[in-house]
Parts: C-alpha cells; structure tokens; sequence
C-alpha cells in the first residue's frame, strides 16, 4: 500500500484526490485498453496448452484457484515513485563469466555438440540438461551467453523451480510488480503467453496487427537500476510452425558504426522507460507516467570487456544533452543498424523440429520444453507472431539482473578484441 499522502500544505480537495486515486486498480501495461485483472484468473487455467499442464502437474504447480497470477491492487505501486524506489539501490552482482574457463571444457566436454548458427551469434548446446548443470558448467555458460549473445537448448525436462534456482545462481531475480507470473508462491518466474495478454490486455494483436506486443523489436527491462543479465525463456509449449524469435548483437551495431561516429557516442547518455505505467503523485491528473532510468548509450561488457550500443526502440526515450529532433534522428538510426543488418542477427525455430507434409505424425505430444538464454544487455530481440502462432505457444521466463552499466574508454569493440576486419 502507499503511504500516508496527506499532508498539511496540500489543499484537502488535492488529498482527496491522491488518496483516491491510489485505492483505484493498478494502470498495468502502456499499451493495453482494457483494466488489468490482479490476482489468479479465473478463466485462462483451463486454456493451458496440454504440455504446460503436464509440466505444472509434474511439478506440482497448483493451477486450480485460476492462472495466471496477477498481484494484488494492495500489493502493487499505483505511483511512479513507489515503482522507481522498487530497486533503486546498487545490491551485489557477481557476473559469473568473467572468471570462467575461457575453452569452457566442462560445458562443452559433457555436451554431445555445440552448433554456432551465425559466425558471431547464436549458439545452440546439444545433449545437456539445464537442470543438471554443475557450479562450473554454469558459470562457463555465462561467459558463453556473454559472448554469443544468445544460447539454446531443446529437449528440456526443466521444472520451474529449477529454473528460478538459476536465476539466483546468475544474479538478483527480478520480481516485477505488474507481471503475470505462475503463482505468489515463485515470484520471478513470468509468464510469457502472448495469447493470454492478446486476449486480457485488448492487444489487437492479429495477422493484420502483427507488429503489435512482444512483436516489436526490444530489450527487457531498461528501467531498472541494474538492468537485465542473463534472461531465461523457456517454452513449455510451441505451435507445430511459427513464433520464432529474432536477436540482434548490439555487439555487432556498434561495430557497423563509423569511428568518428562511435567518438560522438561514446560517454553520452540516454533516458529508459518501463513497458508499465503509474500515476504522477505530485499531478495524478497529468496522465499515466512511465519510470524512467539514465545510462550510458555504449557500455562495456563486464565479462567479454567488449562495447556494445544500449538502446533499442521500444524503450529508449531521447538522447540526453541533445535536442529532441536530433536525438529522435540518432535514435531511429542506430535502432536502423540493430534491426536491418541480418549479418549481426539470429533466427530460432522453437521447435523441436518442424513437421513436413511427409512427416509421420507423432501422435500427442508430451512435454519437452526449449530453452533460450541471453543476454539482454548486449542483444534485441523480436517474436515473429502470426495470429495463428499465438495460440499454443507459453512460457515461463526468468530474468537475473546485472550491473548498473559502465563505459571504459580503454576497452574494445567485439571485432577490434578478436582482430577482425571493419571493412
């Protein structure tokens, strides 16, 4: 709940207001329009794809009261300052790559293949189990994740307790105070189902509207103190063909860029906002207000010390120090080089694999989920939906939070520390 807000210096007519306001239900997501529902939801648990229901059921995730679960009104901040003071603070962050096994010989040695599915992103680790992961492994798969930007696994038997364990494991687990998630029970764990948030948020996402949601190229979680590290989706459920997922190296951008155009950059900062929105305490009338964070456009990466270009379209507000026509033509820019350049970008297919007109039909299917693991610092990422490849595709995400992000002048780009040409 808010604090007390009355105070003596604010006219009673103000007071009342604020007060109010803060009692209504919470605003939710910027982009809905219709009311959020908080709490369990009484009518989508008995629409859960059937390998979802039989991941939960053999985890004992308890489905029965409703799902998804939505906090609370009481439990969620109505004001944008109640949400910017969430995580505001630096905590401890441990970036667990930067001291791993450059060969990474226990992660690769127990893997039965590793498939690089670009030359500089995208990795796919064959043979493994997430749940299985040593100390070791684990922290050889960050500095993996930190250099390839992306890293899959498919056939996963992962339950959703394990895979919050290694959220832990990687950094503080982040807990939105809007989100869906499975339960109050195992907060951080986030449901991804684009299907339900079409339906509960008036999205309108459809084969006309398809560039609508998760569908538009972003990164999660800019708004924060310390943005996201590793972040762990892993599909308990995919439709037969579609629902891809597009990530783009900003790794890569930056390089694409001109050296005196990195000068001009390098130690400028730019203003992030939530996908949520909340109320302005000291003008609850103006209007929703997003929570909004400055960091550093081109930062440094902890593990690899590689640069790497921090903006992308959904989230970044403006350019600090420059007029608003002229960070409004950088910005569009830069969001051009992440989103164009196919070179610097990776395709997945969830599937384990894709039915041909020929194939022979599996009959029902049974759970065996994929994994995708990234670094959202140094990547954007877009789903590829149609309104047919909604339907059917859900998961669960976890997102570990980093460092509160930092520019070394002194560090390289990914082609200049690997010696590659730049043109």
């Amino acid at each position: 709940m808010a604090p007390s807000l009355i105070t003596n210096n604010e006219p009673s007519d103000i007071q009342y207001t604020v007060e109010k306001l803060a009692a209504l239900k919470p605003i939710g997501w910027s982009k809905s329009t219709k009311q959020q529902i908080s709490g369990y939801d009484p009518e989508w648990a008995d629409k859960l794809p059937e390998t979802t229901k039989e991941r939960y059921a053999k985890y004992d995730i308890d489905t029965s009261k409703g799902y998804p679960y939505i906090p609370t009104s009481d439990k969620i901040p109505k004001f944008v300052d109640e949400a910017h003071a969430i995580r505001n603070e630096e905590f401890p962050f441990i970036e667990r790559g930067k001291n791993a096994d450059p060969e990474k010989k226990a992660l690769f040695g127990a893997a039965k293949d590793v498939i690089n599915l670009t030359p500089y992103i995208g990795t796919e680790i064959v043979g493994l189990q997430l749940a299985d992961l040593d100390d070791k492994q684990k922290d050889e798969l960050a500095l993996l994740i930190a250099e390839r930007v992306v890293v899959f696994f498919k056939d996963q038997d992962l339950s959703p307790q394990k895979q919050l364990e290694l959220g832990h494991y990687w950094g503080q687990v982040e807990v939105h105070p809007q989100a869906a998630r499975i339960s109050p029970e195992y907060n951080g764990v986030t449901v991804i189902w684009q299907e339900y948030q079409n339906d509960r948020t008036g999205l309108g996402l459809s084969f006309q509207k398809s560039k609508r949601g998760n569908s538009q190229w972003h990164s999660d979680l800019v708004h924060e103190f310390q943005t996201a590290g590793i972040t762990h989706l892993h599909q308990d459920s995919t439709p037969d063909v579609g629902g891809e997922t597009i990530w783009s190296s900003t790794y890569g951008a930056y390089d694409k860029l001109s050296p005196s155009f990195k000068k001009f950059l390098d130690g400028k900062t730019a203003i992030y906002k939530s996908a949520h929105i909340y109320l302005d305490r000291e003008n609850p009338l103006r209007g929703p207000k997003h929570v909004e964070r400055e960091h550093p456009i081109v930062r440094t990466h902890p593990a690899t010390g590689w640069k790497y270009l921090f903006v992308n379209r959904s989230m970044t507000v403006r350019i600090v120090g420059l007029l608003p026509e002229e960070s409004d033509l950088i910005l569009n820019y830069l969001y051009s080089v992440i989103e164009e350049n196919r070179d610097i970008q990776v395709t997945f297919n969830w599937q384990k694999q894709i039915p041909g007109l020929k194939s022979k039909n599996e009959g029902k299917k049974t759970y065996r989920g994929t994994s995708a693991l990234w670094d959202n610092r140094i990547a954007n990422h877009n789903v590829i939906h149609t309104n047919e490849s909604i339907h059917g595709r859900h998961g669960t995400r976890v997102t570990s939070l980093a460092d509160t992000g930092y520019y070394d002048p002194n560090s390289k780009s990914q082609r200049e520390s690997l010696g590659l040409e730049l043109d």
